[in-house]
């Protein structure tokens, strides 16, 4: 078992594992339904040395204690309505990415640094939209780069007005980058901002500040410091009395120094993960790393029981099934960039896979069942965005039924045996995959989308066909039929076709594979969440690998101006 309490790299790896007792950069408090997370960074704490984290800016070891706040204060602090995010110094709010972190990171690093900071910008606006958990940016003092862009991703921004204080994106003019975590995104699609003004903002190293940034949209209002605590304390207040959260809970959480937990929340206690060279394992989950194939054998397992009567711990398996697959993605895509395709098989019992999804579905109007169900859509939807090639392989035992069968239609290849293995076992039930209820709705993709309905885009019949088999097996040629798997081989050809297709990936280029295949994962409608990704994949990958990058990033805070290729490309 891990008994890592930060996100310290050991090994040379990164833990996303946290403990809120041994937070760093992160203090939390209480009144009543609304809970304020306050940003103090240890400048001397970086997750790697060589930088200081001045200004309150921050590095990827800042950004997984807010990813780990976000998910205890949904899971384990149901009585919280409203949660105020602000900053311990009364002058900068955030000054955002910490540039000399980014200036000495390579490529790979960066463009992972940027995606993990907004699958967890994503999460607050999950939780605002979804867990009756509003999200108010209390910026108490200057914001610039991705400390508006964290203010962004709350509903409500609230600026301090001083004279000096400003929201500010300077990336382009100060490091010929451009705000990363979906700062431009949000700015136009979700605060409304008009473009020519949006134009100017992004070339104004200084920001803009006071009513100004009223006008523009940048903020929602601009209060006097005079005024400043009575403000946020009244704002605050108003939007935890329109909350749909439930009153009258309790909290369990290490932040409260419980020691045991309290009824009424789940407390997220510390995952049982063993993690070696060559295999990382949950409870529930594991991961076998095979650097010679450059790929990862992940096998999750389904529930031995049915669900239970109430959702009493972190235990229950769908949640625990979530909270292994969400480490485990961040845990390969940090710390394994090379091991480029993720094989993915199940086993156990589909019935029960089914069973829990149907409980999950039907409580629903319950705070805990709902909290499970979004943060398996957020952990697939990891998944979706990560630049790694996914094959799905159904073969007996499998239990791709509902929520699990979820992995497969997240795959870019799926390989479903026809029949059984001869040689291994010739009376085994052939494989199948079931569709349930947890495919035709509740688990959207970033476009809006079910999986099903992406994969079918244009084709309404076929998904319709598809649909009516909702709680029936389907079997290799019926699957085939109907456009559910990629291919169909029998016991004679299974092993070399999955060999081939596995060999073949490990020989392509890795960035024109990441490429490719976010251009086609996210058919459909264009949401806020597919623009940031895939212009995080355009832009910050082209950008971030050219020269005038490096250049700026290099001589930034030296006093010396970035001598910039001049040519249009």
């Amino acid at each position: 078992m891990s008994d890592q309490t930060g996100p310290e790299p050991q090994n040379g790896r990164v833990d996303f594992q946290v403990s809120p007792s041994r937070y760093r950069h992160w203090r939390v408090s209480w009144d009543g339904p609304v809970a304020t997370v306050t940003m103090s960074v240890d400048p001397e704490a970086g997750l790697r040395p060589g930088y200081e984290l001045k200004l309150n800016s921050y590095d990827l070891g800042v950004d997984i204690e807010l990813y780990d706040i976000v998910q205890r204060l949904r899971f384990e602090h149901p009585e919280v309505r409203a949660v105020v995010l602000t900053s311990g110094d009364q002058k900068v709010f955030c000054a955002g990415a910490n540039i000399r972190m980014l200036a000495a990171s390579p490529h790979e690093w960066k463009v992972n640094f940027c995606k993990f900071t907004n699958e967890t910008r994503n999460a607050i606006e999950d939780a605002s939209a979804n867990s009756g958990q509003t999200w108010i940016a209390a910026v108490n003092g200057t914001a610039s780069g991705g400390g508006y862009e964290l203010a962004l991703a709350c509903d409500h921004i609230m600026l301090v007005d001083d004279r000096s204080s400003a929201v500010a994106l300077p990336e382009l003019p100060l490091l010929g980058v451009l705000p990363g975590t979906g700062g431009l995104t949000r700015v136009i699609d979700k605060r409304h901002v008009r473009r020519d003004l949006a134009d100017y903002f992004a070339t104004r190293p200084e920001g803009v500040g006071g009513a100004q940034a009223v006008r523009w949209r940048l903020v929602d209002e601009a209060v006097p410091r005079s005024q400043w605590d009575a403000t946020v304390a009244r704002r605050s207040a108003e939007f935890a009395d329109r909350s749909v959260r439930p009153a009258g809970t309790q909290r369990a959480s290490e932040f409260a120094g419980l020691s045991e937990r309290a009824p009424g929340g789940i407390a997220l206690t510390p995952l049982a993960k063993t993690r070696t060279d060559t295999e990382i394992s949950y409870s529930n989950v594991t991961a076998t790393l095979d650097p010679h194939r450059r790929c990862v054998e992940i096998t999750v397992r389904g529930p031995e029981a049915g669900p239970p009567e109430h959702i009493q711990d972190a235990a229950f398996w769908p949640l625990a099934v979530a909270r292994e697959l969400d480490d485990l993605i961040l845990d390969l895509r940090t710390n394994e960039p090379v091991l480029g395709t993720w094989v993915m098989r199940t086993s156990g019992d589909p019935a029960l896979v089914l069973a829990h999804d149907t409980y999950l579905l039907d409580h629903r109007d319950a705070w805990p069942a709902n909290e499970v169900v979004l943060y398996l859509k957020r952990t697939l939807k990891r998944l979706d965005v990560t630049s790694r090639s996914l094959i799905a392989l159904i073969e007996p035992g499998s239990c791709f039924a509902g929520s699990l069968l979820e992995l497969a239609l997240a795959a870019d290849r799926t390989y479903h045996l026809d029949g059984v293995f001869e040689d291994v076992d010739p009376d085994a039930a052939a494989a199948a995959i079931t569709v349930g209820a947890a495919n035709l709705g509740p688990l959207p993709m970033g476009n809006g989308l079910t999986r099903l309905e992406t994969r079918f885009i244009g084709d309404p019949d076929a998904l319709k066909a598809v649909e009516a088999t909702a709680g029936r097996p389907l079997e290799a040629a019926e699957a085939e039929r109907l456009g559910l798997v990629t291919f169909a081989p029998d016991d004679i050809d299974w092993a070399d076709e999955v060999r081939m297709a596995i060999e073949e990936r490990a020989g392509f280029s890795p960035d024109a594979l990441t490429g490719m295949e976010a251009n086609y994962r996210f058919a459909g409608p264009e949401t806020i969440e597919t623009k940031i990704f895939g212009r995080l994949s355009a832009w910050q990958n082209w950008i971030f690998s050219r020269a005038n990058a490096g250049e700026a990033l290099g001589k930034y805070g030296t006093g010396r101006r970035a001598d910039f290729d001049k040519k249009r490309v």
